[in-house]
């Protein structure tokens, strides 16, 4: 997800630190009895890996396993429930992977090749729309070789698979609690990760307790971690301020994070870290709908909208326009959309209507989610809607729903243009078009383009040097900008804020910018 800059952003993740009498670690990292408590905005939409493609993964991670994983300080797979993990072909088709021996899930049943098998088949087998199915589309089949030896063999080379096996999507379940062709939805969960998950209350708290049966990567630096789920930032700064929670990961609006920079309430002693962020937010138009699926008022919307007004006016410099979908900071990054439309013009949307024959202002629904991406979306789309409006060329209604709610919505494509967001499951811009483009994607809207699905990503994922596929992604780019299925509007910077007492942070975020909990400690008071 991102580089070595979001374990800087890890830093404050670490801020997440214990409330007061729950014990102390000193600096030298021996442990005492310690609880920590992080507040955030990103609710898991569902505790079952087989159907998240979202940030479900921030608890994910630190509840179950994958065969490999991201230590910190490490951009590239390293074992995790595996002992090895290597491709045992020149031509990356077969992937085998040993694994640790001794391994068992939360329920005392055995974690072996057969357990890895099902976790992954289940995935292929439930087909969840918009779920991480997408993710494994080299995959042809999963072989066991006695108790602790898995293959993993592809269709096609792809350099790209162990990144992806890296995913929390791809955390190993125990069968026994794990129906084959049925999302688990009792709140529970059964991993071997470093973390049990004591108990769950949608909407409202995680509560995880150390795994004594653990055994991987992760060195735990705590006992035990809350994560408080909030729907509004504004009680999450509260919290902070009155020190309920020791650490906000995700859900600052930009005026919070402006006013916590600014720190001038000097005794509440809170810092707040930033890195720069590989998340992007961008819109999404169903060619299902009669005015969305057209591509010239795709065009126009496109040659319309103003992205340094809109970071400039909801975003106050807390994050940059965005002119593809693969970010500043990933290799291949363009800025395509403003090559071929320049700066906002509304003479030349209404010649691209003009031309398709629209000569009426083109009226359009705009949807997006309350309690996904923070509370700025809300003005976000208030200013898309004023921007678009304000060429006399659109008229546009504005709706919300709750997460839950909305990707029910866009995944059964009810929607005819909506917001979206994309935290990046590794840092490769394999990453930043392939979840979006084929019959599968994380968007819920089907999007076949034989170029990119059976040319370009085909030929990048033969090249195990990531930094030499840069003109096959350029050209990726260029499709979409030629269709305009997908708006990028702007890059994310991270922020974490938190008390000045906590140590660990800077160890806190993987690559994938998803918190290991385990780094997490209060400094030693004396």
């Amino acid at each position: 997800m991102f580089y070595r800059a979001s374990l800087q952003a890890a830093a404050v993740l670490a801020s997440l630190s214990l409330l007061a009498g729950c014990g102390l670690l000193s600096d030298s990292g021996s442990k005492a009895e310690q609880k920590i408590v992080v507040g955030t905005t990103s609710e898991p939409s569902t505790l079952d890996p087989a159907a998240a493609w979202d940030n479900s993964w921030e608890l994910m991670r630190n509840v179950f396993q994958t065969l490999v994983s991201f230590p910190t300080g490490s951009t590239s797979p390293e074992p995790d429930a595996a002992e090895s993990c290597e491709f045992t072909d020149t031509t990356s088709t077969a992937y085998r992977c040993k694994l640790r021996e001794g391994l068992k899930f939360s329920n005392g049943d055995k974690l072996d090749a057969e357990a890895v098998k099902y976790s992954i088949d289940r995935i292929m087998a439930m087909e969840v729309k918009g779920g991480p199915v997408g993710l494994l589309g080299s995959l042809d089949q999963v072989e066991t070789k006695g108790d602790v030896v898995v293959v993993f063999h592809l269709t096609k080379p792809d350099a790209t698979f162990p990144f992806i096996l890296a995913t929390p999507a791809m955390s190993l379940v125990a069968p026994s609690d794990y129906a084959k062709h049925k999302v688990r939805g009792d709140g529970k969960v059964t991993g071997s990760g470093p973390y049990l998950l004591e108990s769950y209350k949608p909407g409202d708290r995680a509560e995880l307790v150390e795994n004594p049966n653990y055994k991987g990567f992760a060195n735990r630096k705590n006992d035990a971690v809350t994560i408080r789920y909030f729907k509004e930032s504004a009680p999450l700064v509260t919290a902070l301020k009155s020190h309920e929670i020791d650490a906000i990961y995700r859900g600052l609006t930009a005026e919070e994070v402006v006013s916590l920079e600014d720190n001038k309430d000097k005794k509440s002693e809170l810092q707040i870290l930033e890195t720069v962020g590989a998340d992007i937010r961008f819109l999404v138009f169903n060619p299902e709908d009669p005015a969305a699926g057209n591509v010239a008022v795709r065009r126009a919307i496109a040659q319309l909208v103003d992205r340094d007004a809109l970071v400039a006016k909801v975003y106050q410099g807390t994050a940059e326009p965005l002119y593809s979908m693969v970010p500043k900071g990933i290799a291949g990054h363009t800025t395509s959309f403003f090559d071929a439309y320049g700066d906002p013009d509304p003479v030349e949307a209404k010649r691209i209507l003009t031309r398709a024959g629209i000569t009426e202002p083109v009226a359009m629904t705009f949807w997006f989610t309350t309690d996904r991406y923070g509370s700025s979306t809300a003005p976000e789309f208030d200013e898309l809607k004023r921007q678009l409006e304000a060429s006399g060329l659109f008229k546009v209604t504005l709706k919300s729903k709750p997460w839950k709610e909305f990707q029910e919505g866009f995944t059964k494509g009810e929607y005819p243009v909506f917001g979206r967001g994309w935290f990046p499951d590794f840092p490769d811009p394999d990453n930043f078009i392939a979840p979006f483009v084929g019959k599968e994607t994380v968007t819920g809207m089907p999007y076949v383009k034989n170029e990119i699905t059976e040319q370009l990503l085909p030929q990048t994922r033969k090249e195990s040097d990531r930094g030499a596929v840069s003109k096959e992604f350029e050209r990726a780019q260029q499709i979409l900008v030629d269709d305009v299925r997908l708006l990028p509007l702007w890059q994310g910077k991270l922020y974490v804020a938190s008390g000045e007492d906590i140590g660990g942070g800077e160890r806190a975020l993987d690559p994938q910018t998803v918190m290991q909990m385990w780094e997490l400690y209060r400094k030693a008071s004396w």
